[in-house]
């Protein structure tokens, strides 16, 4: 995978879950999981062979959930920072210390983890040009209008690409970590 693709290597990323849960752990939680992501993409939208959209995303967020005996509270930001990192911790741990006792909340069995993790291949990366996805875009829409002449209408023909990274760990002494990525081609007709 090319990291510099992403603002953030996956080895920063598997950092800030580390620190989410030793931050859990020295403010007093039983138990903690964090979840560390960040993604990009973008998504081209035509109708009637012009251009209707065209969207860019660049996202990242982390979420925390602690655990007090049986009591469950979760935070999340999308600020990295080591202040976000102690703050969103704490806010998990205010809000654990109001709910409910749930005996059924917890982290799972420890013998339940994967620890052995294929590689999935789920990270195919597209470098697609904005240009080369409106292209794209009129040639799906052009090609579903021809399919047959009562087709008289079009709702759009899309391009997106998306790609992203994720790990997960847990105070159990779980860490796992993979990249992804998502793209389609779609459009919508309308028939007599």
């Amino acid at each position: 995978m090319s990291e510099s693709r992403f603002s953030n290597s996956i080895e920063t990323l598997r950092q800030i879950t580390q620190d989410l849960l030793q931050q859990a752990a020295h403010l007093g939680a039983t138990a903690a999981e964090a979840e560390v992501s960040e993604g990009f993409g973008q998504n081209v939208t035509v109708r009637r062979g012009e251009v209707e959209t065209i969207e860019y995303s660049r996202d990242k967020g982390l979420e925390v959930t602690v655990y007090l005996g049986h009591q469950r509270g979760h935070a999340s930001t999308s600020d990295f920072s080591p202040q976000a990192i102690r703050d969103t911790v704490q806010a998990a741990l205010s809000i654990a210390k109001f709910t409910a006792s749930d005996e059924y909340a917890g982290l799972a069995d420890q013998a339940l983890l994967a620890r052995d993790i294929p590689d999935l291949y789920l990270y195919h990366p597209w470098n697609l040009s904005v240009e080369d996805a409106v292209a794209l875009a009129k040639t799906c829409e052009a090609a579903a209008l021809d399919v047959d002449p009562r087709i008289n209408n079009s709702e759009g023909g899309s391009v997106s690409t998306q790609e992203s990274q994720f790990v997960y760990g847990n105070s159990l002494g779980f860490l796992g970590s993979y990249p992804g990525s998502r793209h389609d081609i779609s459009c919508a007709v309308i028939a007599e």
